[in-house]
């Protein structure tokens, strides 16, 4: 019976695509899945998401969520988590126990896949974290098949850096890369998912990422691929987004006033020359690994200085922007990783802000991950950092305060003189050669052409 499904399921994807094709939908644009584009990307931590921890509690904030123009849902690993040399009470995600089961601490298969089709009947998408680069410390693997494993002096299976709950894969053996593959394959055929985020994925080969992805890709064109790393090699072989580290740690030196604000421009020019043209970045003020070892985003970003980085992750060329779990309310601590610590939603603070930039990107092509960016000089390089996205005739102007002092803005381009709207004061406002006074860490957005 479970062939059948199977069989059904995969014959309904191939004719979904056929149908796509013939009826000319676009499935891939500039090289990725079209819907990415103008989408966002959401970091859900289902431990710590609610008090209950499960699929069925957090399927309570989906409405939520979609209101809050959340696009693509990233779940961190729903995979049953090893329990030899588990690292504290819970354990870490990332120490995979079976690739092809879910964590019974989150419910069952048949609540995640009904969990993926209330996230799919809402217009959203979901990718998952996958572990590819180390297997949990007792997974199956390492007494059926211990030859998938590299192996240390002992002759025992090697622990990758010091996370000694894990055992690292080794990928000269093409039967361990074939499992793995057809592991992934799972999660797409049986539970329709709509792609990955690939942990570690800088110290996979390129070889595999490229045979790998070309299958993932065959099987289903849509899909979303995020790579954990900051290697350059890594979108020629199959990613459709990066980690842009160099851009995050550089933000978070200007917003401790230990760099200017035009040392952005530096990693931004790095990227356009080293990146593929048509290569997304993921950019981002937390997430779970920033949170819960580096005081992200309350201490790297602390109060109002958030406000600007996050505009500027959300509004950035070639971005795909994350918002992590909490960033909302906002949790004001770093989330435990190995125990159980859960999140106390009670303000939601920040929803209406990060619902303002994300409904924006939704409907404005100007902030198309493939729009074109132009740096513009709104005031004084050291602390305001200015720039223009535009597509077509759609068109947003970004002014940043990256300092903790006012700043005189004064506007000179002409063609960017008129009445633009005021994304967040929501009223036109006539913007000439005039100067005019921007608060410490303010920031505005202008939408041209709007409607209202």
């Amino acid at each position: 019976m479970k062939n059948l499904k199977l069989i059904i399921f995969t014959l309904l994807m191939a004719a979904s695509i056929a149908y796509g094709q013939k009826n000319n939908t676009v499935i891939r644009q500039d090289g990725h899945p079209a819907w990415i584009m103008q989408g966002n990307v959401y970091e859900v931590n289902v431990r710590q998401y609610t008090p209950e921890g499960t699929f069925k509690a957090f399927a309570k904030h989906l409405d939520r969520l979609k209101k809050m123009g959340v696009q693509t849902l990233w779940f961190m690993p729903v995979n049953p988590i090893s329990k030899v040399e588990r690292k504290g009470t819970m354990g870490s995600y990332y120490a995979v126990a079976d690739y092809t089961a879910v964590n019974p601490e989150f419910g069952t298969m048949d609540e995640w896949k009904k969990l993926v089709k209330a996230i799919h009947a809402r217009g959203m998408k979901v990718i998952i974290d996958w572990v590819p680069n180390h297997a949990g410390a007792d997974h199956r693997w390492l007494t059926r098949h211990p030859d998938f494993f590299i192996k240390d002096s002992a002759g025992n299976a090697a622990i990758p850096f010091d996370w000694t709950d894990t055992r690292q894969l080794d990928y000269n053996n093409t039967a361990m890369q074939d499992s793995m593959i057809a592991a992934m394959k799972f999660w797409i055929t049986n539970t329709g998912i709509d792609g990955f985020r690939q942990d570690v994925a800088w110290n996979v080969p390129a070889s595999f990422w490229k045979k790998c992805n070309d299958v993932l890709l065959k099987l289903k064109p849509g899909i979303f691929l995020l790579a954990e790393g900051d290697k350059a090699y890594l979108h020629p072989n199959g990613f459709d987004a990066t980690y842009p580290w160099e851009m995050f740690h550089k933000m978070v030196q200007v917003a401790a006033g230990e760099r200017p604000a035009f040392a952005l421009d530096s990693i931004k020019a790095h990227y356009d020359t080293v990146y593929p043209k048509n290569g997304l970045l993921l950019y981002f003020t937390s997430n779970h690994d920033e949170n819960s070892w580096n005081k992200s985003d309350y201490a790297t970003f602390p109060g109002v200085v958030h406000a600007p980085f996050a505009v500027f992750t959300q509004t950035m060329h070639k971005s795909v922007p994350l918002v992590y779990s909490g960033q909302e309310e906002p949790v004001l601590r770093p989330l435990q990783f190995f125990e159980k610590d859960p999140i106390e939603w009670n303000y939601y603070k920040r929803e209406k802000f990060y619902t303002t930039l994300q409904q924006l990107r939704k409907r404005n092509p100007a902030l198309s991950a493939n729009a074109s960016f132009k740096k513009i000089i709104a005031g004084d390089e050291n602390s305001v950092y200015a720039y223009v996205r535009q597509k077509g005739n759609s068109k947003v102007l970004v002014i940043l305060n990256l300092s903790a002092n006012e700043q005189t803005i004064r506007v000179m381009d002409k063609t960017l003189w008129g009445t633009p709207y005021n994304l967040f004061m929501g009223n036109t406002e006539k913007l000439n050669a005039n100067p005019w006074k921007i608060e410490p860490w303010g920031y505005v957005v202008y939408e041209y052409g709007r409607k209202l």
